[in-house]
């Protein structure tokens, strides 16, 4: 880290400085937002992260209850090493910030016939527990599966994830490559159809078809290489202690420790541009942030409905924001649990997955959906009294979300847990609902969206929006950018922004001296990212 330098100045001491640093608008302190900042500001640039809501985060939010805070966003980690990546390069350790708790058992699944299952952090256990639930054909099958989720992962995690502009034709070359892939890929198939040819028993099928909704989609449309999606879970999934606003928290204090300022509770409302580039960022409470370039974490088609003004409209193409991926309902709620056993994470299946779909894609709340339970006690010590609850229903972008639809949500969801043996006491109340139509008034534009750009069809991947724009200074971070939805993908987002970002200064840069937060000077801003030999940590 550049204020670790062997020889500290103070700034009475040092040379004087020419010209004042780069400074950086990071518009929402979601994931990415807070990912590009903290890299950000470690290069040495006047970093402000501007934030609608009053705490950091962004969908990493809380509800608070009897118990305590209850998290009403992501409550997964997965892909632990890209934030351990993150604070690597920032000159810390992820785990000197917060604790994370390894799950042995990564999910447990309820089906109406009264089967349940647990997929287990031990892949040995995974296979003894399929063959007990299916049969010993099933436990083959899902061998295969596993081994083809695995070389999918392995040939799409750099030409895709890592790549900070996915190119198809590059894509291409790679699999060309590698020939032995396209069979996996399964090209022209929807996970769904694929997954019916790897597995027979339907319930399977409905259990890994349920991971197109991680990103926002419908297993009936999205591409068949989806399934990769189960070697990341497969790879490990992790708890934050405390939940998982303490991640967005800890970012948030290392942000501030390498220089980074937060102005909360104030929307931005447009940006200013001169010669068609950013020069400025205009807040609700009247405040105008001179800026040298903007990182937007938000929903990118907020740009184009000119939700930041006229100006960026042109920033990404239409395309790349116009097909909508799933929203939800979501509970946040303390109660007492009576009934079946809850591990920390929970599945309780619908009986007709074909027809929850169809209800989305007409844009209906599901009449029969699968249920997500997040038992937040769950996985240490057996808790006492009432205890903390996320419940998400799948829900369609766009939906009108009334009083009376919260009260229809209500009564399907906690009909449908109890009928398969799980009721609360007491039952909670609509206030402690989220709705789709809730979303969209805190993330603009989304439709209540909580993905961006829809996932279905091969292409979608390459539409989504990248870091740069179509405007001078103006980048994108946040899960409705490349590389897509979820919080290791969006802390992914981050890195590519401020790659693109310390990329674009190094070229056009006449290595102005810059004074940095810790009190050196540096040479160039464009170089802060650099370590010196004292920076280990």
């Amino acid at each position: 880290m550049l204020a670790n330098c062997q020889h500290e100045l103070t700034l009475e001491e040092e040379s004087p400085v020419q010209d004042a640093p780069i400074r950086a608008v990071v518009i929402g302190a979601g994931i990415g937002g807070l990912a590009a900042a903290l890299r950000l500001a470690h290069a040495g640039l006047a970093v402000t992260v501007v934030d609608a809501a009053p705490a950091v985060g962004g969908k990493i939010r809380t509800r608070d209850s009897i118990a305590g805070p209850v998290d009403i966003g992501p409550t997964v980690m997965t892909l632990k090493g890209e934030f351990e990546t993150l604070f690597a390069d920032v000159g810390a350790r992820l785990s000197d910030h917060v604790t994370l708790i390894p799950d042995t058992i990564l999910a447990r699944h309820f089906w109406r016939d009264g089967s349940v299952l647990d997929l287990h952090r031990d892949p040995a256990r995974n296979a003894e527990a399929i063959g007990a639930l299916a049969g010993a054909n099933a436990a083959k099958q899902f061998a295969r599966f596993c081994d083809r989720a695995a070389r999918l992962f392995a040939a799409f995690e750099g030409p895709m994830m890592q790549a900070p502009s996915p190119r198809l034709a590059g894509l291409v070359a790679h699999v060309l490559k590698n020939p032995t892939i396209i069979p996996a890929m399964a090209p022209g198939f929807s996970l769904a159809a694929s997954l019916a040819r790897q597995f027979s028993d339907p319930r399977l099928r409905q259990l890994f078809g349920r991971y197109a909704t991680y990103v926002g989609g419908s297993p009936y449309d999205s591409p068949a290489v989806l399934g990769l999606i189960w070697q990341s879970e497969a790879s490990g999934v992790w708890r934050v202690q405390g939940g998982m606003h303490k991640l967005a928290l800890a970012m948030q204090d290392l942000a501030l420790t390498r220089g980074a300022a937060f102005r909360l509770g104030t929307r931005a409302i447009r940006i200013e541009q001169q010669d068609g580039r950013v020069i400025a960022v205009h807040l609700d409470d009247g405040t105008r942030l001179s800026a040298d370039l903007v990182v937007f974490n938000g929903d990118p088609k907020a740009l184009v409905d000119g939700h930041l003004g006229t100006g960026p409209t042109n920033a990404v193409p239409r395309k790349a924001v116009a097909a909508r991926s799933l929203s939800a309902f979501v509970w946040g709620f303390a109660a007492e649990p009576v009934g079946v056993e809850l591990a920390h994470h929970n599945v309780f299946f619908c009986d007709d997955p074909a027809q929850e779909f169809r209800d989305l894609a007409a844009g209906r709340m599901p009449s029969d959906g699968t249920l997500y339970v997040c038992a937040q006690d769950r996985g240490g010590a057996p808790p006492t009294g009432p205890e903390r609850f996320e419940i998400i229903l799948n829900g369609p972008p766009g939906h009108p979300s009334t009083l009376e639809d919260a009260y229809t949500c209500r009564t399907r969801t906690f009909e449908t847990l109890t009928k398969m043996g799980l009721r609360f006491s007491p039952t909670p109340q609509v206030s402690a609902l989220h709705m789709p139509g809730d979303f969209d008034r805190d993330f603009p534009a989304s439709e209540g969206s909580l993905y961006g750009l829809s996932p279905h069809g091969m292409m979608a991947s390459f539409q989504r929006p990248t870091a740069r724009t179509a405007i001078k200074g103006l980048y994108l971070a946040g899960g409705g950018a490349h590389p897509g939805a979820g919080i290791p993908m969006a802390c992914l987002s981050g890195k590519h922004a401020a790659a693109a970002i310390l990329s674009d200064l190094a070229s056009t840069s006449t290595s102005r001296p810059t004074a940095t937060h810790g009190g050196i000077s540096t040479g160039s801003a464009m170089t802060g990212s650099a370590r010196s030999p004292s920076s280990a940590s």
